[in-house]
Protein backbone atom coordinates (compact mmCIF):
# COMPACT_ATOMS: atom_id res chain seq x y z
CA UNK A 1 0.00 0.00 0.00
CA UNK A 2 1.35 3.32 -1.12
CA UNK A 3 0.77 6.21 0.76
CA UNK A 4 0.91 10.10 -0.99
CA UNK A 5 3.47 11.82 0.76
CA UNK A 6 1.44 15.12 0.44
CA UNK A 7 -0.78 13.93 3.66
CA UNK A 8 1.91 13.69 5.26
CA UNK A 9 4.72 16.06 6.73
CA UNK A 10 4.97 14.59 10.07
CA UNK A 11 7.70 13.22 11.79
CA UNK A 12 7.09 9.56 13.60
CA UNK A 13 5.24 7.24 10.58
CA UNK A 14 8.20 4.79 10.41
CA UNK A 15 10.02 5.76 13.05
CA UNK A 16 13.84 4.22 14.13
CA UNK A 17 15.21 1.44 12.70
CA UNK A 18 12.75 0.78 9.40
CA UNK A 19 13.44 1.66 5.60
CA UNK A 20 10.94 3.85 3.89
CA UNK A 21 10.83 3.52 0.21
CA UNK A 22 9.75 6.03 -1.50
CA UNK A 23 8.84 7.61 -5.41
CA UNK A 24 8.82 10.43 -6.94
CA UNK A 25 6.98 10.12 -10.31
CA UNK A 26 7.13 13.64 -11.57
CA UNK A 27 11.04 13.17 -11.18
CA UNK A 28 11.51 9.13 -12.45
CA UNK A 29 13.59 8.48 -9.47
CA UNK A 30 12.78 6.01 -6.59
CA UNK A 31 14.98 5.84 -3.09
CA UNK A 32 15.22 4.31 0.22
CA UNK A 33 15.66 6.26 3.71
CA UNK A 34 15.83 5.03 7.26
CA UNK A 35 17.12 6.24 10.75
CA UNK A 36 18.78 3.60 12.91
CA UNK A 37 18.70 4.09 16.86
CA UNK A 38 18.42 1.95 19.32
CA UNK A 39 19.54 -0.99 16.57
CA UNK A 40 23.23 1.13 15.83
CA UNK A 41 23.98 1.92 18.75
CA UNK A 42 23.58 -2.07 20.20
CA UNK A 43 25.41 -3.13 17.38
CA UNK A 44 28.50 -0.18 18.11
CA UNK A 45 28.46 -0.40 21.69
CA UNK A 46 28.84 -4.23 21.35
CA UNK A 47 32.19 -3.65 20.62
CA UNK A 48 33.39 -0.72 22.17
CA UNK A 49 34.50 0.90 18.86
CA UNK A 50 36.61 4.03 18.95
CA UNK A 51 35.17 6.67 17.87
CA UNK A 52 36.39 6.85 14.29
CA UNK A 53 35.82 2.91 13.78
CA UNK A 54 32.52 3.77 14.71
CA UNK A 55 31.46 6.21 12.53
CA UNK A 56 32.82 3.96 9.92
CA UNK A 57 31.14 0.95 10.82
CA UNK A 58 27.40 2.85 11.19
CA UNK A 59 27.85 4.41 7.95
CA UNK A 60 28.26 0.67 6.42
CA UNK A 61 25.41 -0.22 8.21
CA UNK A 62 23.29 2.26 6.81
CA UNK A 63 24.39 1.80 3.16
CA UNK A 64 24.10 -1.91 3.75
CA UNK A 65 20.27 -1.68 4.82
CA UNK A 66 19.74 0.85 2.46
CA UNK A 67 20.35 -1.28 -0.32
CA UNK A 68 19.66 -4.87 1.21
CA UNK A 69 16.14 -3.87 1.69
CA UNK A 70 15.49 -3.57 -2.10
CA UNK A 71 15.94 -6.92 -2.64
CA UNK A 72 13.10 -8.45 -4.04
CA UNK A 73 14.21 -12.24 -2.74
CA UNK A 74 14.97 -14.25 0.32
CA UNK A 75 19.01 -13.79 -0.08
CA UNK A 76 21.50 -11.77 1.76
CA UNK A 77 23.57 -8.81 0.56
CA UNK A 78 27.31 -8.23 1.87
CA UNK A 79 28.98 -5.05 1.78
CA UNK A 80 32.72 -5.38 2.51
CA UNK A 81 35.35 -3.67 2.43
CA UNK A 82 39.44 -4.43 2.02
CA UNK A 83 42.46 -2.10 2.67
CA UNK A 84 45.50 -1.23 3.26
CA UNK A 85 44.76 1.41 5.99
CA UNK A 86 44.11 0.86 10.06
CA UNK A 87 40.82 -0.09 9.43
CA UNK A 88 41.88 -3.03 6.83
CA UNK A 89 37.97 -4.72 7.18
CA UNK A 90 34.33 -3.77 7.31
CA UNK A 91 31.75 -5.99 7.10
CA UNK A 92 27.83 -5.22 7.11
CA UNK A 93 25.93 -8.16 6.35
CA UNK A 94 22.46 -8.12 5.80
CA UNK A 95 20.06 -11.01 5.33
CA UNK A 96 16.36 -10.86 3.97
CA UNK A 97 13.60 -9.55 5.51
CA UNK A 98 15.77 -7.37 7.67
CA UNK A 99 17.84 -8.57 9.79
CA UNK A 100 21.57 -7.06 10.09
CA UNK A 101 25.20 -7.45 11.75
CA UNK A 102 28.06 -5.75 11.55
CA UNK A 103 31.70 -5.67 12.08
CA UNK A 104 35.42 -3.56 11.54
CA UNK A 105 38.63 -5.07 12.34
CA UNK A 106 41.44 -2.14 13.01
CA UNK A 107 44.56 -2.31 14.01
CA UNK A 108 45.20 -0.38 17.41
CA UNK A 109 48.52 1.17 17.16
CA UNK A 110 47.95 2.22 13.69
CA UNK A 111 44.45 3.71 14.64
CA UNK A 112 46.11 5.60 17.26
CA UNK A 113 48.59 7.00 15.13
CA UNK A 114 45.83 8.21 12.64
CA UNK A 115 44.15 10.19 15.32
CA UNK A 116 47.43 11.64 16.49
CA UNK A 117 48.16 12.83 13.43
CA UNK A 118 44.49 14.34 12.42
CA UNK A 119 44.21 11.37 9.44
CA UNK A 120 40.96 10.17 10.14
CA UNK A 121 39.00 10.35 7.28
CA UNK A 122 37.39 7.47 5.78
CA UNK A 123 39.49 7.33 2.97
CA UNK A 124 42.50 7.74 4.93
CA UNK A 125 41.08 4.88 7.36
CA UNK A 126 40.55 2.22 4.81
CA UNK A 127 43.46 3.43 2.60
CA UNK A 128 44.17 1.39 -0.82
CA UNK A 129 41.85 -1.36 -1.89
CA UNK A 130 38.37 -2.65 -2.62
CA UNK A 131 35.04 -2.28 -1.59
CA UNK A 132 32.77 -5.33 -2.53
CA UNK A 133 29.11 -5.88 -3.07
CA UNK A 134 27.99 -9.17 -2.72
CA UNK A 135 24.43 -10.68 -3.70
CA UNK A 136 24.00 -14.16 -2.34
CA UNK A 137 20.53 -16.16 -3.53
CA UNK A 138 21.15 -19.01 -1.40
CA UNK A 139 22.75 -22.54 -1.74
CA UNK A 140 21.60 -23.54 -5.38
CA UNK A 141 22.16 -20.27 -6.81
CA UNK A 142 25.56 -18.45 -7.99
CA UNK A 143 26.29 -15.11 -6.10
CA UNK A 144 26.99 -12.26 -8.43
CA UNK A 145 29.37 -9.72 -6.69
CA UNK A 146 30.49 -6.37 -7.65
CA UNK A 147 34.10 -4.75 -6.98
CA UNK A 148 35.20 -1.40 -6.89
CA UNK A 149 38.57 0.48 -6.18
CA UNK A 150 37.99 2.45 -2.99
CA UNK A 151 38.63 5.68 -4.60
CA UNK A 152 36.81 8.87 -2.71
CA UNK A 153 37.05 10.94 0.64
CA UNK A 154 34.11 9.17 1.56
CA UNK A 155 32.00 5.42 1.84
CA UNK A 156 29.15 7.43 0.23
CA UNK A 157 31.60 8.36 -3.07
CA UNK A 158 33.06 5.00 -3.07
CA UNK A 159 29.36 3.40 -3.48
CA UNK A 160 28.15 5.90 -5.71
CA UNK A 161 31.06 5.37 -7.70
CA UNK A 162 30.24 1.54 -7.44
CA UNK A 163 26.95 2.47 -9.20
CA UNK A 164 28.26 4.30 -12.07
CA UNK A 165 30.58 1.84 -13.08
CA UNK A 166 28.80 -1.82 -12.17
CA UNK A 167 25.42 -0.71 -12.30
CA UNK A 168 25.22 2.12 -14.50
CA UNK A 169 22.40 3.76 -12.91
CA UNK A 170 22.81 7.16 -11.91
CA UNK A 171 22.72 7.15 -7.71
CA UNK A 172 22.83 9.35 -4.74
CA UNK A 173 23.71 8.44 -1.39
CA UNK A 174 24.04 10.69 1.55
CA UNK A 175 24.90 9.22 5.22
CA UNK A 176 25.71 10.72 8.31
CA UNK A 177 26.30 9.34 11.74
CA UNK A 178 25.87 11.27 15.19
CA UNK A 179 26.60 10.59 19.06
CA UNK A 180 24.04 12.18 21.67
CA UNK A 181 24.46 12.99 25.21
CA UNK A 182 21.53 13.30 27.31
CA UNK A 183 21.32 11.70 30.91
CA UNK A 184 19.35 8.58 31.87
CA UNK A 185 16.37 7.76 34.48
CA UNK A 186 18.92 8.33 37.34
CA UNK A 187 20.75 11.45 35.78
CA UNK A 188 23.80 9.60 34.71
CA UNK A 189 25.80 10.73 31.50
CA UNK A 190 25.02 8.83 28.79
CA UNK A 191 25.96 8.23 25.37
CA UNK A 192 24.43 6.80 22.11
CA UNK A 193 24.68 6.48 18.24
CA UNK A 194 22.37 7.22 15.83
CA UNK A 195 22.96 7.00 12.46
CA UNK A 196 20.94 7.50 8.71
CA UNK A 197 20.94 7.98 4.90
CA UNK A 198 18.96 8.30 1.53
CA UNK A 199 19.92 7.03 -1.61
CA UNK A 200 18.16 7.92 -4.80
CA UNK A 201 18.19 6.50 -8.20
CA UNK A 202 17.27 7.86 -11.60
CA UNK A 203 15.25 5.16 -13.08
CA UNK A 204 13.38 6.82 -16.38
CA UNK A 205 11.22 4.62 -18.42
CA UNK A 206 13.03 5.47 -21.19
CA UNK A 207 17.10 3.83 -20.43
CA UNK A 208 18.84 6.12 -22.84
CA UNK A 209 17.66 9.16 -20.70
CA UNK A 210 19.89 7.66 -17.97
CA UNK A 211 23.17 8.19 -19.66
CA UNK A 212 25.96 10.06 -17.63
CA UNK A 213 29.05 11.76 -18.11
CA UNK A 214 31.91 9.35 -18.63
CA UNK A 215 34.38 8.27 -16.39
CA UNK A 216 37.80 8.79 -16.54
CA UNK A 217 39.43 6.49 -19.09
CA UNK A 218 36.27 5.61 -20.62
CA UNK A 219 35.29 5.93 -24.15
CA UNK A 220 34.97 9.99 -24.05
CA UNK A 221 37.40 12.08 -26.15
CA UNK A 222 40.77 13.20 -24.35
CA UNK A 223 40.41 16.04 -21.85
CA UNK A 224 36.56 16.11 -22.59
CA UNK A 225 34.75 15.18 -19.35
CA UNK A 226 31.14 15.25 -19.99
CA UNK A 227 30.16 13.11 -22.91
CA UNK A 228 28.19 14.46 -25.82
CA UNK A 229 25.25 14.96 -24.21
CA UNK A 230 23.51 17.14 -21.57
CA UNK A 231 22.22 15.86 -17.86
CA UNK A 232 18.14 14.84 -17.72
CA UNK A 233 17.07 17.67 -16.56
CA UNK A 234 14.38 15.55 -13.68
CA UNK A 235 17.58 14.23 -12.54
CA UNK A 236 19.51 17.68 -12.90
CA UNK A 237 16.57 18.63 -10.15
CA UNK A 238 16.56 15.58 -8.06
CA UNK A 239 20.55 16.18 -7.36
CA UNK A 240 19.80 19.19 -6.56
CA UNK A 241 17.02 18.59 -4.36
CA UNK A 242 19.27 15.83 -2.29
CA UNK A 243 21.96 18.51 -2.15
CA UNK A 244 20.18 20.58 0.23
CA UNK A 245 20.26 17.63 2.96
CA UNK A 246 22.01 18.39 6.05
CA UNK A 247 23.68 15.68 8.00
CA UNK A 248 21.73 16.30 11.09
CA UNK A 249 18.64 15.78 9.35
CA UNK A 250 19.12 12.14 8.30
CA UNK A 251 19.46 11.51 12.11
CA UNK A 252 18.09 14.01 14.19
CA UNK A 253 14.69 12.03 15.22
CA UNK A 254 12.77 15.08 15.16
CA UNK A 255 12.56 15.43 11.47
CA UNK A 256 12.12 11.60 10.90
CA UNK A 257 12.30 10.20 7.45
CA UNK A 258 8.33 11.51 5.88
CA UNK A 259 9.63 15.13 7.46
CA UNK A 260 12.71 14.82 5.07
CA UNK A 261 11.11 13.46 2.42
CA UNK A 262 8.47 15.67 2.49
CA UNK A 263 10.73 18.88 2.56
CA UNK A 264 12.99 17.29 -0.51
CA UNK A 265 10.07 16.53 -2.76
CA UNK A 266 6.48 17.17 -1.95
CA UNK A 267 5.85 19.71 -5.18
CA UNK A 268 6.64 16.72 -7.15
CA UNK A 269 3.97 14.67 -5.10
CA UNK A 270 6.30 11.97 -4.14
CA UNK A 271 4.95 8.64 -2.30
CA UNK A 272 5.79 6.83 0.60
CA UNK A 273 5.71 2.45 0.63
CA UNK A 274 5.27 0.42 3.58
CA UNK A 275 8.30 0.73 6.34
CA UNK A 276 10.52 -2.09 6.13
CA UNK A 277 11.61 -3.04 9.67
CA UNK A 278 15.57 -3.98 10.40
CA UNK A 279 16.66 -5.71 13.16
CA UNK A 280 19.78 -6.24 15.41
CA UNK A 281 19.80 -9.99 14.37
CA UNK A 282 23.13 -12.20 13.99
CA UNK A 283 22.88 -15.35 12.07
CA UNK A 284 25.56 -17.44 14.54
CA UNK A 285 24.46 -20.61 15.76
CA UNK A 286 26.22 -23.32 17.88
CA UNK A 287 24.29 -26.04 15.43
CA UNK A 288 27.00 -24.25 12.62
CA UNK A 289 29.71 -24.10 14.61
CA UNK A 290 29.69 -27.00 15.85
CA UNK A 291 29.49 -28.43 12.01
CA UNK A 292 32.44 -26.27 11.81
CA UNK A 293 34.34 -27.89 14.47
CA UNK A 294 33.59 -31.27 13.41
CA UNK A 295 35.56 -30.99 9.90
CA UNK A 296 38.59 -30.47 12.62
CA UNK A 297 41.57 -32.79 12.52
CA UNK A 298 42.25 -34.36 15.85
CA UNK A 299 45.31 -32.72 16.16
CA UNK A 300 43.27 -29.13 15.51
CA UNK A 301 40.55 -30.07 17.61
CA UNK A 302 43.58 -30.63 20.07
CA UNK A 303 45.25 -27.26 19.52
CA UNK A 304 41.80 -25.31 19.96
CA UNK A 305 41.13 -26.89 23.56
CA UNK A 306 41.92 -24.31 26.69
CA UNK A 307 40.72 -25.00 29.89
CA UNK A 308 39.06 -28.25 28.95
CA UNK A 309 37.02 -26.60 25.99
CA UNK A 310 36.85 -24.77 23.27
CA UNK A 311 35.43 -21.38 23.82
CA UNK A 312 34.50 -20.06 19.68
CA UNK A 313 33.30 -16.16 20.26
CA UNK A 314 31.65 -14.61 16.94
CA UNK A 315 32.81 -11.90 15.36
CA UNK A 316 29.40 -9.97 15.00
CA UNK A 317 27.59 -10.33 18.13
CA UNK A 318 30.29 -11.39 20.94
CA UNK A 319 28.37 -14.27 22.04
CA UNK A 320 30.52 -17.25 23.44
CA UNK A 321 29.65 -20.51 22.31
CA UNK A 322 31.46 -23.54 24.52
CA UNK A 323 32.45 -26.83 22.93
CA UNK A 324 33.24 -29.95 25.15
CA UNK A 325 36.13 -31.63 23.15
CA UNK A 326 34.98 -34.98 23.60
CA UNK A 327 31.70 -34.05 21.15
CA UNK A 328 34.53 -33.82 18.07
CA UNK A 329 36.47 -37.21 19.00
CA UNK A 330 36.60 -39.74 16.21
Amino acid sequence: METDIKTLGEPGFAGDDSVLPFEVEGLDVRGRTVQLGPMIDAILGRHAYPEPVARLLAEAAVLTVLLGTSLKFEGKLILQTKGDGPVDLLVADFTTPGDLRAYARFDEDRLALAEEAGTTSPAELLGNGVLAFTIDQGAYMQRYQGIVEMKGESLQAMAETYFRQSEQIPTLVRLSVAELYDRDAEGNPRRSWRAGGIVVQFLPEVPERMRMPDLPGGDAPEGVEDYLHDEDDAWAEAKALVATVEPGELTDPEVGAERLLYRLFHERGARVYPPVPVLDKCSCSRERLGEVLSGFSAEEIAESVEDGAITVQCEFCSTAYRFDPAEFTR
